[in-house]
């Protein structure tokens, strides 16, 4: 698909429904903070997220690494999709009607998304027709196991649509391929149907279960968990990966819960679909389950982004397997958790029951209780691996330090190392105080030769408890000239020094005219008056394609956002030049404070700029004149020596221009930052 061109109307539209903060969240998790949204970039290794999300601007930017773009930009790098690909996918999930430049592309895009459409048609059929089934007599059983064994009320049946699969071979294929006319190989495409592994024919995926539908988050069905009335294995069968279910993508009653979930602005996941509907039927409402599988980390990231504080309790059951799969629930999220981006906490509910036995035994007020006093997910792990070992034998005691100081190693936080240092101690101190602070000692050394390690490997920068790591030396002052140390005159600039105030002067220019349309035309007369242009290639390649756009569009561009959405847009698809640039089209404090004083940083990078060129232009007429034949050349070497002195004082002149004096700070008045 990547030779396919959509028009610009598409595009437009698809930029315009695909929310930037929907769509990232689901790959990273962000927290709120001012009017943007920060997380751990996913683009290069970080401990303090330094990536920014903007929903104004519809825009990411990482301070880190300099990634940043729009949402289509994301995609593409985060998946590393093609352009067609990314306005494809987004065009399915907002349901956008696709429109290309060649006739043939558009019937193949409207094909691939009617098969979608067809596909929810099929599940919310058969969704249907299992809900019947349960009224009819063969529904019976399963009907008396909701409402006597689970003890599920007619309301709740109907929320969560339960249904029932008759116990046939060709029930659901004869139905919608007999009755309704559907295509056999689109019911198969939806996972209802298999086909036969001798002779031909299909036959029923789903047989006498009792079938609980699985919805998106916008509450279509995309598969089904159908659980056995028998002894026959497996209990649960869940549909099996199709164009629309990915059961490590997908949360049971996500679209039920998320409402309660930013009400109550924490979710709890529990391990079984009856203990999630259970919950919910008990009023406990933000409340959503995995389907049997390992909770992923796109599903923990789908679920964050409808809490803004981050909270989720695991309440998995308190066997060898939900043991088992809380710990790897946690590695998911284990740096997120570390570094505060989540707030985590396990609930074990007592006597090892689940959820829904729990709540039939007791009330939805005790399950509330256990839910407050949930333990931190570091203090679960702890007591988790103390609880299954004898500390009292030297292996198991040996085991149960090693284990905890690897817990330990890796909190970053000061505080709360502090505590779990003590904390740890006691516990492993049995009750004997007389030895816990010889333990504290012990563990503090252990995880120090740890940090040690990984400090050597770059792992760890900022340790808790140590000195941070320097990695960088202090990097010259940008403003300072190599110095005549006779005459304290502006000599030359080494190579390093000016193509870092060039870079500096050129950024900041280009920073103001994206950033301040009330100064634009002021830097494009600035830079004419002085004959000047950028050098940088890629700050060349960026204002060509500036000016192109001025002049070809129709309107004028006014606002920054309108500017800089153009320019990528426009070198989208066709050029990766933009990348180092990004940088330029996101401010930081230090950036938004130098526009503030827009007019007088023209000047001075206008002035920087021209004495780059000014020093250079020196530089060759001092050669020149050197290398002159007084005796023979006498008028030339005079001419060279007046353009010398020119170029000197010009010097002078621009050093003075450039730098900012507190006379210019109070008579220029402060600019306009349009964001």
């Amino acid at each position: 698909m990547n030779n396919f061109r959509f028009h610009q109307d598409t595009i437009a539209e698809v930029k315009q429904r695909a929310d930037i903060y929907d769509v990232i969240s689901e790959h990273i998790v962000l927290k709120k903070r001012g009017k943007d949204y920060v997380g751990l970039c996913p683009f290069h290794e970080e401990k303090t997220p330094s990536f920014t999300v903007s929903t104004t601007k519809q825009m990411y930017y990482c301070f880190g690494c300099g990634a940043g773009g729009n949402v289509l930009k994301f995609l593409m790098e985060v998946g590393k999709s093609s352009f067609s690909d990314v306005v494809l996918d987004l065009a399915r999930r907002y349901q956008i009607q696709i429109k290309t430049e060649l006739p043939e592309n558009r019937q193949e895009f409207q094909r691939q998304i009617s098969l979608r459409e067809q596909l929810y048609e099929i599940l919310a059929i058969a969704n249907s027709f299992y809900q019947h089934a349960l009224r009819q007599p063969q529904g019976k059983i399963a009907l008396e196991y909701l409402k006597i064994s689970r003890q599920i009320s007619e309301e709740t049946i109907q929320k969560f649509q339960l249904g029932y699969a008759p116990n046939s071979w060709e029930t659901i294929y004869g139905y919608l391929i007999e009755q309704k006319g559907f295509p056999v190989e689109l019911v198969e495409k939806a996972g209802l149907i298999l086909p036969r592994k001798s002779g031909t024919g299909y036959y029923d995926r789903f047989r006498d279960r009792l079938m609980i539908p699985i919805n998106d988050v916008q509450g279509r069905v995309i598969g089904f968990g159908g659980r056995t009335l028998t002894d026959e294995q497996p209990k649960y069968l869940n549909s099996p990966e199709t164009e629309l279910f990915d059961k490590g993508k997908i949360l049971f009653a996500l679209d039920k819960a998320k409402t309660a979930i930013a009400k109550q602005d924490k979710a709890v996941v529990v391990e079984g679909y009856f203990d999630a509907i259970a919950l919910h039927a008990s009023g406990i409402n933000n409340v959503v389950a995995s389907l049997g599988t390992a909770l992923s980390s796109i599903q923990i990231r789908q679920l964050l982004r409808y809490t803004e504080s981050k909270q989720i309790i695991l309440n998995f059951d308190a066997d060898r397997a939900g043991i088992q799969a809380t710990d790897r629930a946690i590695g998911e999220i284990e740096k997120l958790a570390y570094s505060g981006e989540v707030q985590l906490r396990v609930l074990n509910i007592p006597d090892g029951k689940d959820a829904d036995e729990y709540l039939r035994t007791y009330s939805a007020e005790k399950y509330q209780e256990l839910l407050v006093n949930s333990a931190l997910w570091i203090d679960w792990q702890i007591q988790n691996i103390v609880g299954s070992k004898n500390l009292s034998l030297a292996d198991k005691y040996a085991q149960a330090n090693q284990e905890i100081v690897k817990i330990l190693t890796k909190i970053t936080n000061d505080n709360q190392l502090t505590y779990y240092l003590q904390y740890c101690a006691e516990i492993l101190s049995q009750g004997d105080a007389r030895r816990v602070s010889l333990i504290y000692e012990n563990l503090l050394t252990q995880v120090f030769i740890n940090w040690k390690k990984l400090l050597a490997d770059d792992e760890f920068l900022s340790p808790p408890l140590l000195v941070a790591k320097q990695l960088k030396s202090n990097q010259q002052n940008n403003r300072t000239f190599t110095k005549s140390k006779k005459n304290n005159s502006l000599e030359v600039l080494s190579p390093p020094v000016e193509r870092s105030l060039l870079a500096d002067a050129e950024s900041l220019l280009l920073r103001i005219y994206l950033h301040c349309p009330n100064y634009r035309q002021d830097v494009k007369d600035a830079m004419e008056a002085r004959d000047l242009q950028f050098s940088l290639s890629g700050n060349r390649f960026l204002w060509q394609q500036i000016i192109s756009l001025e002049n070809t569009s129709e309107n004028q561009i006014s606002e920054s956002d309108d500017l800089i959405s153009k320019l990528q847009d426009s070198c989208l698809e066709t050029s990766d030049k933009l990348a180092n640039l990004n940088y330029l089209f996101h401010l930081d404090e230090k950036t938004k404070k130098n526009l503030l004083r827009a007019p007088l940083e023209i000047r001075c990078t206008i002035a920087t700029i021209e004495l780059i060129m000014s020093v250079k232009r020196r530089s060759a007429i001092l050669n020149m004149w050197q290398k002159t034949n007084l005796s023979v050349e006498s008028e030339l070497a005079k001419k060279y020596q007046e353009k010398f002195y020119l170029e000197s004082e010009w010097i002078q002149e621009l050093e003075r221009l450039r730098l900012t004096t507190i006379q210019d700070l109070i008579q220029v008045p402060l600019g306009e930052l349009t964001n």
